[in-house]
């Protein structure tokens, strides 16, 4: 990977694109930094303090997303979540409504389309957002049990709250434009690559937070055992993210005239970690919406006190039961809808193609969702996995939680998109140096 980007510095033109990542990178860390008119800096590092010290990790997923920035209340308080949400929106929308699949199909004019709508949609999601950490932030519940939470919104007129929405709806579209930035002039990946920088701006700080509150020899031996089991878990990631099950593809030779086309054999790659993230996302999600209800209502009743005691800590039993049980089902749902047997099996039949020993239309369909159910098992189980055995295994490492930053959702996130920016490196840089037959 190293020899990749050195490789990559080298080159004239990659090197501007590198450089010019490397610039939008800055000033996106630089929005995370600046605070919201109408906000007492003040009183939100005070709670921040205090919300760090406490591990409160209820807004802990959509905070890591930001890099930091929910919490501090900035211009990208909201950062990629918005976009995440609209593109997983529309891509479930697409299995539903016929108007996106259809535009689906079309190519890159109906791909184009359906990232307009992916950009209205993120507005959308951006105001209503914005609007209720706002609402959040106001009433003092964004950091429970801090003294000055009900004063981080001095002013709460309605022409500050507006102006506060406003603003942090056009930072959420700025982080939507410098990603695309990165992906026209860039390197590729905008969009993941800002994610990947959100979560990696909170490893140090994490990581400095267990030495600091380690106890054997002063806090070194915690961080170097959770510096190892990073490494350990990293490489875990990577084997599983690289295998695949290849289904063989031959295609029959055709003669056109004095020619013969086809006759060549390929495969489809059936990745086992088929669903990538997504399950995990979808999981945490769900399982943040019980402890939001509790904490905006202000109940003390029975069930709000067992919700409380049973669904809000990552480390109770029957939060990580359930939390396994949900990624098990999203890891399933998700690669029913973004995978479709019957469509593959269509194409092959009209291109001339079969799997060798199955015959060619419904047994393709069915042999391919057979493999496909067998693979995303061991995916779904790993994807659990992942989740839940560092929140077990660091449990002891600073109070470490669902969030902590070698759990499974920055993990997978922070290898997948590195492993697809240097294979994307790698192949620009390819396309430079290739030499052909004659040298």
């Amino acid at each position: 990977m190293l020899t990749a980007f050195a490789r990559a510095f080298k080159t004239p033109d990659l090197r501007k694109k590198l450089l010019f990542t490397l610039g939008i990178i800055v000033l996106y860390r630089l929005g995370a930094h600046i605070p919201v008119p109408g906000v007492s800096y003040e009183n939100v590092q005070t709670c921040v303090d205090q919300a760090s010290k406490g591990n409160n990790s209820l807004f802990g997923l959509v905070n890591m997303f930001s890099g930091g920035a929910l919490l501090q209340i900035t211009i990208f308080a909201l950062g990629i979540m918005p976009y995440i949400t609209a593109s997983i929106i529309l891509q479930l929308l697409t299995v539903v409504i016929p108007r996106l699949e259809a535009l689906k199909k079309e190519g890159q004019s109906g791909t184009a389309k359906i990232t307009q709508y992916t950009r209205y949609l993120t507005v959308a999601l951006a105001i209503l957002q914005g609007t209720g950490l706002v609402a959040t932030a106001r009433s003092g519940a964004l950091f429970s049990g801090c003294p000055v939470a009900d004063q981080i919104v001095p002013n709460q007129s309605i022409f500050t709250t507006i102006v506060m929405v406003i603003t942090m709806t056009a930072g959420t579209a700025a982080v939507m434009w410098l990603g695309e930035l990165i992906t026209d002039r860039g390197i590729g990946n905008g969009m993941s690559i800002l994610m990947f920088i959100s979560i990696a701006a909170s490893f140090p700080g994490a990581l400095w937070a267990i030495k600091t509150s380690g106890k054997l020899a002063d806090g070194w031996i915690e961080f170097i055992t959770v510096i190892l089991i990073g490494f350990v878990m990293v490489g875990l990631v990577v084997f599983v993210e690289q295998a695949q099950r290849r289904v063989p593809v031959q295609y029959a030779k055709r003669m056109i005239g004095r020619r013969s086309y086809g006759g060549t054999s390929t495969y489809i790659p059936l990745k086992v970690n088929q669903a990538g993230v997504i399950p995990v996302i979808f999981a945490s999600s769900l399982l943040y919406i019980p402890a939001l209800i509790v904490q905006f209502s202000n109940s003390t009743a029975g069930w709000a006190t067992w919700i409380q005691d049973h669904f809000v800590k990552g480390d109770h039993p029957y939060y990580i039961a359930t939390y396994f049980l949900l990624i098990v089902f999203f890891a399933f749902f998700y690669v029913a809808i973004s995978f479709n047997p019957e469509e593959v099996a269509d194409n092959m039949k009209k291109y001339g193609g079969f799997i060798p020993g199955i015959r060619a239309g419904r047994p393709t369909a069915e042999y391919l969702s057979y493999v496909l159910n067998r693979i995303t098992w061991p995916g779904s189980l790993y994807l659990g996995l992942i989740a839940l055995v560092p929140t077990m295994a660091l449990a002891g490492f600073g109070g470490a939680n669902q969030n902590f930053p070698f759990g499974g959702t920055s993990i997978l996130i922070i290898v997948g998109v590195g492993l697809e920016t240097v294979k994307q490196i790698e192949s620009q840089l390819q396309q430079r140096n290739y030499e052909g037959f004659l040298r």
